[in-house]
């Protein structure tokens, strides 16, 4: 994951979110280790989302899981989610919205999108990874 890819994917993102009407978004895209590449936080939208976005991103990259996966593992086991979210900080955010990227196969990264509902920001989050051409991993 570079900045080059990881603004093209929250330009899609953002591009999908304009042509489906959606609330304004905020994007975080990780790279396989975690690290923060790239985040935009579009006008309108409140305080915490930057953190919201990196937490769904961040999530996915460190339990290797899309965060609709998380979302229904926390339904299932909320005593393994809650230690997972305690592991990590506190910054675990185990709803739809953050998405594994991979190419050929190998995880590159996540994207984590919040702003609307979480089916709306993962829906943003696999438009942007597809018209890259690149593999997604919600759930």
């Amino acid at each position: 994951m570079d900045l080059e890819l990881a603004n093209f994917l929250i330009a899609n993102a953002l591009e999908y979110r304009r042509r489906n009407n959606l609330k304004p978004l905020t994007i975080a895209v990780i790279d396989a280790g975690g690290h923060l590449v790239a985040l935009q936080r579009e006008d309108g939208t409140s305080n915490l989302r930057a953190e919201i976005a990196q937490g769904k991103a961040k999530g996915a990259v460190a339990m290797g899981l899309g965060s609709r996966a998380l979302f229904n593992r926390a339904q299932e086991q909320p005593y393994f989610i809650s230690a997972m979210n305690a592991l990590n900080g506190g910054s675990l955010v185990p709803v739809p919205g953050g998405v594994l990227i991979k190419r050929d196969g190998v995880l590159i990264g996540a994207i984590g999108i919040t702003g609307d509902s979480s089916d709306n920001d993962e829906a943003c989050a696999l438009a942007a990874i597809e018209n890259a051409g690149l593999s997604a991993e919600a759930g």
